[in-house]
């Protein structure tokens, strides 16, 4: 008598869990992710979730854990302004690449330790590199304002091939180039392939600010 082989479903595990709730938010937006959708990706029963994870907002501060956990704070050694050039784009490629987890991260609810940490020790770093306490203040705000806003703004100008040709109807309608002819350019320019996409405006303007921020350290007290 042929035996019967029996199916074994891979256990859960918090870190299961926590990975399978990733690729959901990933894929379909973090507004889509619920306990009852993640128990069915993993094949089980919502309740058995729970005894994992005791809620879906430990769920949203596990998988921010996890995107925050791909960047780096700047490192101790080294120049200052490389350590925080490194850290931030680290960073941003961090939110890059999980979008919805920009505004979470700045939200009190889910405030990390991984992003205190971060926020201490740019701090840090910019105080022992002989920023005054005011200079250091406007200077975190600097670099943390373009970090986390350019984020936001590439979150949202990011498209699929359909909504680029609908998008370039769209602006010729909208934004004739008799009318607004810099403005016709530059609304292309964002949907054209080019050289100007070699070029990484978030880097250009990091590098802006750290190059001001070298010229403002080297400003007497």
């Amino acid at each position: 008598m042929a035996s019967k082989a029996k199916t074994r479903r891979r256990p859960l595990s918090r870190e299961r869990i926590l990975r399978a709730a990733l690729e959901v938010a990933d894929t379909e937006g973090i507004e889509s992710l619920s306990m009852r959708k993640l128990a069915r990706k993993l094949g089980f029963e919502a309740m058995s979730l729970y005894n994992h994870v005791p809620s879906k907002d430990d769920v949203i501060d596990g998988i921010l854990d996890l995107v925050l956990a791909e960047s780096t704070p700047p490192v101790p050694e080294g120049d200052w302004d490389s350590a925080i050039r490194a850290s931030a784009i680290s960073v941003y490629q961090a939110l890059k690449r999980h979008p919805w987890a920009c505004s979470l991260a700045m939200s009190p609810e889910h405030v990390r330790p991984a992003r205190l940490r971060y926020m201490d020790t740019l701090l840090g770093r910019l105080r022992d590199a002989g920023f005054s306490a005011d200079a250091t203040y406007h200077a975190y705000h600097v670099l943390d304002a373009h970090i986390f806003g350019f984020s936001m703004w590439g979150a949202s100008h990011t498209y699929t091939p359909a909504e680029v040709t609908d998008l370039i109807g769209m602006f010729e309608r909208m934004i004739p180039a008799d009318v607004y002819p810099h403005l016709h350019e530059h609304a292309l320019q964002h949907l054209a392939e080019g050289p100007h996409h070699d070029v990484s405006p978030f880097e250009l303007g990091l590098d802006l600010m750290l190059d001001g921020l070298r010229k403002l350290r080297a400003e007497p007290a």
